[in-house]
């Protein structure tokens, strides 16, 4: 959880204006998506790893 809240507040200050709602589902088994748009942007399921610094940012740009 502390890892998916450090990514929130990232999220939020980098795109303050674009962002009106971020929603974070809780979910059993260390499983851990970002997604954008309905677009699959990260998956710790699919890599086995949680995003490096930056990595999420990187590809919502």
């Amino acid at each position: 959880m502390p890892k998916a809240m450090d990514l929130a507040k990232e999220l939020l200050q980098t795109f303050k204006n674009d962002i009106e709602i971020l929603t974070f589902y809780p979910s059993s088994g260390g499983v851990f998506e970002v997604k954008a748009n309905d677009q699959l942007i990260f998956s710790k399921k699919q890599l086995d790893r949680f995003p490096e610094p930056r990595e999420i940012l990187e590809k919502i740009q």
